[in-house]
């Protein structure tokens, strides 16, 4: 049997020329991020793991001279796994041998969470205990006596408020300082369970990095990996044992889970015998008085209101959108540095066609970084600082229950908040986030909204910036969008096999965000943007400019004349559209250079902006669409939204002409 002491992970650690490995692991919402970039020192690039959808991060720090490798993994619930983030994060357990696994918690949810830290020590593995978010706990008068929990688990128990930078010290000299915890506690449970245990336990050979007492426990629970496992690993003896486990899950076929349940519970409240105290008369903090606003349809509503308006209106849209980028895009770049790079480029370059491959009409300098620096830029800033900012509040788990059950109706759960309200920053990050939801339906619906009526921040505070200008335009937008959303989403729900999944998620405490945690969160995206996103707007200008110089730009452009003259815009607007494919955003900029020159009035705008916004994905999407849900979901999604952005032009455009609306 493999354990914390084996030969099997010292020969592991050696192997990879004595850099230590580290998991994290906990539940979702209970800091193990914050304490990963805490040890990691900065954000790192996540990667899928190897056969799956589900993002793992990995980073590097340096703890008293050893080097370690840090591993945050998804969250989970228990060993016994449900979904594909647990199944991860149990596959880093059994196959990348930890020289050290981390459990961290929640201070105010010690006693529910207490159930995993049981089957991780049962499993053999090397355990550190963090109990985080102390700060909150105390806050409410909660007392933990953390000494008493140590003594009771045999293994390092840490206190800590990651979030404020406290007991990170104390981690690290722990995993400095771990040796073999042989003094674990076993758990004992009823006697006619462990005769079960055992007589499962006794009939494995096979080498396991996981105890043979919490594998026989997982197969037991009919945990399919680790029946595979055990096929792998047992050889001839796979035979014996698996009859023997079906022997007993006959037997007890009506009570073994709920048994299990309730004896791990019982283990749990007598852990907790004398470890933790709260007080008679609970004290409800400020912040938990928000929470529970936050999460009530009556008061969450108006505060979401409230947040859409001074954040993405007047930070993103009337700010970044507005102030910014006019000092940026007008002052600087079409003042001052567009004149003097087109004079420069023009006396170093004598050939007049790779002139205007830098600065002309489509140039990469003049329209590709204008564009992308000048409009942009700062749009998106704005918008990740927004984001960041509400993240690091801890607003977005409410706001995921708020809309829960109107999602449901929408085939989805509240968890597809996330990827919704990213979309909004990049629809782009917001598509490879669906991977998070739990079934396939939810994020091929997920997928279809999100190409369909959320416009990225870029596209967003542009076209606040294009229709705040004339009364009524911004509502009829808005109005448009929300009523697709609706339609697009019941009939997806009505059309698309399956049910929506249960749905449940921690709630880390709301609290002031650290502006040190807003600013690594807004540059790490900000890095994001400039290595992922800039490039392609260099390679539209460039495909523009040789569409224009073979002529396949003119003849597009009057492939789509027709099309924009029965959605009532002028022909110049199907540079706009054609823009949009490479970037919505390059789209929206295209409407912005229409808008300034005087082609467009407030009807034109408007038809114009809701078309683009529903307007098929631009290409990074389209591209990660393909990735996640494959070329013919991605095809189909392409299709169905295009058609539906040109039909909803044409009766919008008829309607306001109708009514007389924005004339």
């Amino acid at each position: 049997m493999a354990s914390c002491c084996s030969k099997q992970t010292l020969s592991e650690t050696e192997l990879n020329g004595d850099v230590k490995r580290v998991a994290l692991v906990g539940n979702p919402n209970v800091g193990k991020s914050v304490l990963f970039n805490a040890l990691t020192g900065a954000y790192v690039t996540v990667s899928n793991y190897p056969g799956t959808s589900v993002e793992v991060a990995r980073g590097s720090a340096v703890i008293s001279g050893q080097q370690w490798e840090v591993i945050d993994t998804p969250g989970m619930y228990s060993i016994h796994t449900i979904t594909e983030e647990e199944r991860v994060a149990r596959e880093i357990l059994l196959h990348e041998t930890p020289d050290v696994v981390v459990h961290v918690l929640d201070a105010r949810n010690l006693e529910r969470m207490l159930a995993m830290t049981i089957q991780l020590i049962e499993a053999g593995l090397p355990v550190i205990l963090v109990v985080n978010i102390m700060d909150e706990a105390e806050r409410m008068g909660l007392r933990i006596d953390l000494k008493l929990l140590q003594q009771k688990l045999g293994i390092p128990v840490i206190g800590a408020a990651t979030a404020r930078k406290r007991g990170i010290d104390e981690i690290r000299t722990a995993l400095h300082d771990y040796r073999c915890a042989c003094d674990q506690q076993r758990f004992e449970y009823s006697r006619l369970l462990e005769r079960d245990i055992s007589e499962v336990a006794g009939l494995m050979q096979g080498e396991y990095i996981l105890s043979r007492r919490a594998l026989a426990l997982l197969l037991l629970q009919q945990d399919e990996e680790i029946i595979e496992l055990a096929r792998q690993r047992e050889g001839d003896g796979y035979a014996p044992l698996t009859e023997k486990v079906r022997e007993i899950t006959f037997e007890r076929r009506e009570s073994f889970h709920l048994d299990l349940s309730i004896e791990r519970k019982d283990m749990v409240r007598r852990i907790m015998h004398g470890v933790f105290s709260a007080p008679e008369k609970r004290v409800v903090t400020p912040a938990e008085r928000l929470s529970n606003l936050a999460v009530r349809p009556l008061t969450g509503i108006p505060m979401l209101m409230i947040v859409l308006y001074f954040g993405l209106y007047q930070f993103v849209g009337v700010f970044g959108a507005g102030t910014v980028v006019d000092f940026i895009e007008k002052k600087f770049f079409v003042e001052i540095f567009n004149p003097w790079i087109t004079g420069t480029v023009k006396s170093l370059i004598p050939w007049e066609i790779l002139q205007e491959l830098f600065v002309g009409e489509y140039g990469i300098i003049t329209l590709g970084i204008r564009y992308a620096v000048g409009i942009i830029l700062p749009i998106v800033a704005t918008f990740f600082v927004f984001f960041s900012f509400l993240e690091d509040t801890g607003y977005f788990p409410r706001l995921a229950l708020l809309v829960d059950r109107i999602f449901k109706y929408f085939g989805l759960t509240g968890r597809a908040v996330i990827p919704m309200v990213l979309g909004f920053g990049c629809d782009t990050m917001a598509t490879m986030v669906t991977r998070t939801l739990e079934t396939t339906r939810e994020r091929v619906i997920a997928t279809i909204l999100l190409s369909l009526t959320i416009p990225c921040s870029a596209q967003l505070g542009v076209i606040i910036s294009l229709l705040s200008k004339f009364p009524g335009a911004l509502a009829v937008w808005s109005g448009c969008l929300l009523l697709l959303f609706i339609v697009v989403g019941l009939l997806s729900a009505k059309i698309l096999p399956g049910e929506a999944p249960m749905f449940y998620m921690e709630l880390p405490p709301m609290r002031m965000p650290q502006l040190g945690n807003v600013v690594t969160k807004t540059y790490t995206r900000m890095q994001w943007y400039f290595i992922e996103i800039l490039p392609l707007f260099v390679l539209a200008s460039v495909l523009l400019w040789l569409g224009k110089i073979t002529g396949l730009f003119e003849k597009m452009v009057a492939a789509m004349t027709p099309v924009m003259a029965s959605i009532g815009l002028p022909k110049e607007t199907a540079v706009a559209f054609i823009f949009g494919f490479f970037r919505r955003d390059y789209g929206a900029a295209g409407l912005y250079e229409l808008q300034t020159k005087g082609l467009m009035d407030a009807r034109q705008l408007t038809v114009a902006a809701v078309t683009l916004t529903l307007f098929i994905p631009c290409i990074a999407q389209f591209l990660v669409m393909k990735k996640e849900r494959g070329w013919k979901v991605a095809g189909a999604i392409g299709i169905f939204v295009s058609l539906l952005a040109f039909g909803s032009g044409y009766v919008l455009n008829r309607a306001l002409l109708v009514t007389g609306l924005l004339s």
